[in-house]
């Protein structure tokens, strides 16, 4: 294994420097270099749109759209550093043609910092096919376990634990302990977590023995009612809030609810209805919003809003991590939004004035990559 790739990827595209850094006001000398890690397996996304309906044995169903892109961490990574946030991720990689796609689009495509990352040989890539029908979508993976790294991520601290960053996202997973995130908190990072459905049927708070280094977690309104033992998600985030200083509970079309248990304070947005093409990789790209307005110190209303924003501006493209919005979509969203209600600012408006604050009043940034129908197409000489 080789933390790093003996031969680097085929000449991609340019990467494009974040024109607007959403931390600017609270950076200061001293700080870490990276303002988010994360670590976990990215897979090669196929993803199937168009579909009128689930699939049914022993018949074929044509979709009207596919797409291809980096999947699983991948999302999350990608919609962080679309956000301007520095993100370094560490995965490992196959040395097959789907390895080297994902790797490039991640590190020429998006600026990641793979340094952590590893390329296995003889391992292939894990794949993901999609397929999204009726406002949600089925998904069918295959893959194996990849080998564990034989180094420590930094050579200078315990196997696992990471360099210092303003902030560590993790996915816990019931009854397993992450032994890189105390670590991680120990040396200052905040720690954010969401959770996965838990395949046992327990729902136990005290599986999640993790969410002692967490600053915040953001499960969905079903998990957060299950571990909670209760039957309103609003109910569900103040319970959770006397576990974890900042509880945020996803409630699908209704948007979002969170508390904050050290101060007491609660907020609830409502989503943005958009017509929805595609919802893989939603969940993270609104973990990544939320990520960034609490690096910056904005008050707790807007951070649930900006987190929605974005997650509303992903369904509407193919695709987990290409679907990520960048901040030339928000501001032209946010473009559209003032013109339409000029006149008579509406409830828009009035939730998301405080974008005036964060965006330049031109804003034109190159536009993002998005998810191909394929891979392999070679570039024009």
């Amino acid at each position: 294994m080789s933390s790093r790739r003996e031969d680097p990827p085929p000449a991609g595209p340019a990467v494009v420097p974040a024109a607007l850094d959403p931390l600017a006001g609270v950076r200061a000398d001293g700080d870490p270099p990276t303002d988010v890690y994360l670590t976990g397996t990215v897979f090669l996304d196929i993803i199937f749109t168009g579909l009128d309906s689930a699939p049914v044995r022993g018949t074929e169903s044509w979709a009207r759209g596919m797409g291809s892109s980096p999947g699983g961490v991948a999302n999350m990574a990608t919609a962080l550093a679309r956000l301007g946030l520095r993100t370094s991720l560490a995965a490992a990689f196959g040395d097959d043609h789907y390895g080297e796609y994902c790797w490039e689009a991640l590190e020429q495509g998006e600026g990641i910092d793979l340094a952590l990352s590893r390329t296995v040989p003889g391992w292939h890539s894990p794949v993901t096919v999609s397929m999204a029908y009726e406002g949600e979508r089925t998904m069918v993976s295959h893959g194996h376990e990849a080998p564990p790294p034989d180094f420590a991520f930094d050579g200078k601290h315990a196997p696992g634990c990471p360099p210092p960053s303003r902030a560590c996202i993790a996915s816990l997973v019931p009854g397993r302990r992450e032994g890189w995130l105390g670590c991680a908190a120990g040396r200052g990072s905040r720690i954010f977590a969401d959770v996965g459905w838990d395949d046992s049927g327990r729902w136990d708070p005290a599986d999640l023995a993790d969410l002692e280094h967490c600053e915040a977690f953001l499960p969905n309104a079903e998990e957060a009612m299950r571990y909670t033992r209760t039957d309103c998600p609003r109910a569900a985030a103040r319970k959770l809030a006397d576990l974890v200083p900042l509880a945020v509970v996803t409630l699908g079309s209704e948007g979002a609810y969170a508390v904050d248990g050290r101060t007491g304070e609660s907020a609830e947005v409502p989503a943005i209805a958009v017509e929805a093409l595609d919802p893989t990789g939603a969940g993270d790209v609104f973990v990544a919003g939320f990520v960034t307005g609490t690096l910056a110190d904005w008050p707790l209303a807007d951070r649930l809003a900006f987190a929605g924003l974005c997650a509303a501006l992903s369904v509407q493209e193919f695709g987990g991590s290409l679907s990520a919005p960048g901040w030339a979509e928000i501001a032209a969203w946010w473009q559209q939004v003032r013109a339409c209600e000029a006149g008579a600012p509406g409830v828009l408006r009035r939730q998301y004035a405080f974008l005036d604050e964060v965006l330049p009043a031109a804003y034109r940034p190159a536009p993002l990559a998005r998810a191909v129908p394929t891979i392999g197409f070679r570039r024009p000489a």
